[in-house]
């Protein structure tokens, strides 16, 4: 069974090699085998290694990873993650897209596990959003779980999320939860993002299983979970940091979204060093 993220690989290895790897090809001989280090250039969560093992598949069957740090695993500078061995020209090609998701992947789930410490104890779950690179949202949703975080919505069939524009279009958070509630089966919870204390009380009364407090300051959010916590699941958004994160997470919400997780979250420093 192929890896629910065989496509995007494909897609990826097709754009950077082409119609071949020109270089590798003219300088390393068909038959030659290599021996390569993934190695950790900065501290951080592994993230990836499936992804970077079906690269390398994708190129050449006969390459084989050898993990020394499974993903999740926190690894120091300097840590070897994992050996690769095979055709040296498969390794040489792939090695860019590879890393390119390593990267990235590390640096999602670094960063949400940086977040997930952050409000250990308070009982909150960090969870991530659709602010996701197109195209990566699998891979880095998965990530996110890989950092210790929590998944929201995988995409907009997968629960129901009415919103400032949706409320514009129908009128009101009563008439927004009440058309969804006719239309949907009683099996869906509905989500409403409020702003204003007076919202929250509106979603509540119109029948709303979720609650996004959005931008809400921490005196205005404390308000909202001391009347609401309870009620519904309250979750926090908008304007979330490392810095107040505790902050958030001490006013009782069940959970925070943190958009940075995926859309902000860069990429990690590895190196992978091709031993002949």
């Amino acid at each position: 069974m192929m890896p629910p993220w065989s496509d995007v690989i494909k897609l990826a290895l097709s754009q950077d090699v082409g119609r071949g790897d020109i270089t590798t090809n003219a300088l390393v001989p068909a038959g030659r085998e290599a021996e390569a280090e993934l190695i950790a250039k900065e501290d951080m969560v592994v993230c990836g290694l499936p992804v970077m093992a079906e690269v390398f598949r994708t190129m050449d069957s006969r390459i084989r990873m050898l993990p020394e740090a499974p993903d999740g695993a926190g690894v120091m500078t300097g840590n070897t993650i994992c050996v690769v061995r095979g055709p040296a020209r498969g390794i040489l090609t792939g090695e860019r897209v590879a890393l390119n998701f390593v990267q990235n992947l590390s640096a999602v789930a670094t960063l949400t596990r940086r977040f997930v410490e952050k409000v250990q104890g308070t009982g909150a779950r960090i969870v991530d959003t659709r602010k996701t690179t197109p195209g990566l949202r699998m891979l880095q949703k998965y990530a996110v779980r890989t950092g210790g975080g929590h998944n929201h919505r995988m995409g907009l069939d997968d629960g129901v999320l009415i919103k400032d524009n949706h409320i514009a279009v129908a009128g009101s958070i009563t008439e927004a939860v009440r058309q969804v509630r006719e239309t949907l089966s009683h099996l869906h919870q509905i989500e409403v993002e409020c702003e204003t204390l007076d919202e929250v009380r509106e979603a509540i009364a119109a029948g709303a299983n979720v609650i996004l407090l959005d931008n809400m300051d921490i005196g205005t959010m404390q308000k909202a979970v001391d009347w609401a916590k309870g009620k519904v699941l309250l979750e926090a958004s908008g304007n979330v940091t490392l810095a107040n994160v505790l902050e958030v997470a001490q006013t009782g919400v069940d959970l925070i979204s943190v958009g940075a997780l995926t859309h902000s979250a860069g990429s990690k420093d590895l190196s992978l060093r091709i031993k002949i």
